[in-house]
Parts: structure tokens; C-alpha cells; sequence
């Protein structure tokens, strides 16, 4: 028996949507799972993107079908992704995630896979903090929380700068945007894919 996974995500300047595209690819490695990429709403207006230097990126993932909260339900793991915001999740996540509050009040969540990655600035720019305050939204919902093991090598390699943790995939951005997501980054987001997948395939067979 296989298992349905969301990969949701929010991006700005698509960072993040490089590592849900890792994340999904991972996730599809395992037999018999079913992923979905989706996207979370952009709350910015245009004019707003547009002094910021947006409007383009985004470009590269609108063909991504927007997430909504019943896609939480018909599936048995989601993985969130979204940049960092002051150590914690965007405006635009978080009233995704506010959307849920009918999905909670009929328990729909209890027992399905929750996973989460980010993107920061800096190498101490939050990322731990956004992933472990994502998981309160999870702990509400009784979903079973799915990390990074440290089975994945990269969480262990300091030969180099990289995002990624136990609580989740990450990449490092630099203040302007400038580095993208690295082949081991890149690595620990389809590792954490695979996991997620294998663990909700195991829970869907119970």
C-alpha cells in the first residue's frame, strides 16, 4: 500500500520552491507514493513584489496549484516549506495555516505525517526556530512530527557552510538572495522526502 504526500510550500524568491521540488523528488523515490507540489497563496500586493525584487522569481513556480486547507485531509503526510521571517514562519503560511481551524475542530489531522523545511538569510538566522514553532501547529493537530535522521550524512558534514537539521531540510540564502540552495542542501531536502514518505506508508499500512 502506498501513501498520498503534500509537499506545501510558500517562496518568495524561489528558494524554498528549489527545496520542495527536492523534497517532492525524494518523497516520489518510495513505492507506491503519490506527491503533490503546491503552493501557498502570495498575500503581498503587486506593487510590493515588484519593490522587492519578486515579481520575476515567482514567476517560475506560479504554475504550481495553490494548497488549500482540505488538501491537509485527503493526504497522509504533508511537508511544509516556507522561508524565514524573524525566526519564525511568513504572514503568508501562517494564515494557510490559520485556514485550518474546521480541519482541527473535526480532528481530520490526528495521526497524519507533519514535516517542515525553511530558508534563511544567514547560517543563524532562525532556521531551527521557524521549524520548531511550525511544529506547535502540528502538536495541535496530533499529527506525528518527522525530522531528518542522522542516518543522512550532510547533517553531520562541516566541511562546508549548509543549512539542514534534525528538525528539517534548509538553505542558506545570503542577504541578497545570492546563493542558492548546494548539492548537499539540496540532498538533505530529498532525504528528508524519502523519510517522510516512508514512515506515512508505514502508518497508512496500520
Amino acid at each position: 500500500m502506498g501513501c498520498k504526500v503534500n509537499v506545501i510550500f510558500y517562496s518568495t524568491y524561489g528558494h524554498v520552491y528549489r527545496l520542495a521540488e527536492a523534497v517532492a523528488e525524494g518523497a516520489r523515490g518510495v513505492d507506491g507514493a503519490e506527491v503533490r507540489l503546491l503552493r501557498v497563496a502570495e498575500t503581498l500586493p503587486t506593487e510590493v513584489l515588484e519593490k522587492m525584487g519578486a515579481v520575476e522569481a515567482q514567476k517560475a513556480f506560479a504554475h504550481v496549484p495553490l494548497a488549500e486547507a482540505n488538501h491537509l485531509a485527503n493526504a497522509d503526510a504533508t511537508i511544509f516549506g516556507c522561508p524565514t521571517q524573524f525566526g519564525s514562519a511568513p504572514a503568508q503560511m501562517r494564515a494557510f495555516l490559520d485556514n485550518t481551524v474546521r480541519l482541527w475542530g473535526s480532528g481530520a489531522l490526528v495521526g497524519k505525517v507533519a514535516s517542515a523545511f525553511t530558508s534563511t538569510a544567514s547560517q543563524h538566522g532562525g532556521q531551527e526556530t521557524t521549524l520548531l514553532t511550525l511544529s506547535t501547529f502540528f502538536y495541535h493537530h496530533g499529527m506525528v512530527i518527522v525530522g531528518v535522521p542522522y542516518t543522512v550524512p550532510e547533517l553531520t558534514d562541516v566541511t562546508e557552510m549548509m543549512g539542514g537539521s534534525p528538525y528539517g531540510a534548509a538553505t542558506i540564502v545570503g542577504a541578497q538572495g545570492e546563493r542558492l540552495p548546494s548539492a548537499k542542501e539540496l540532498a538533505i531536502a530529498r532525504a528528508q522526502g524519502d523519510h517522510v514518505a516512508r514512515i506515512a506508508a508505514k502508518l497508512a499500512r496500520d
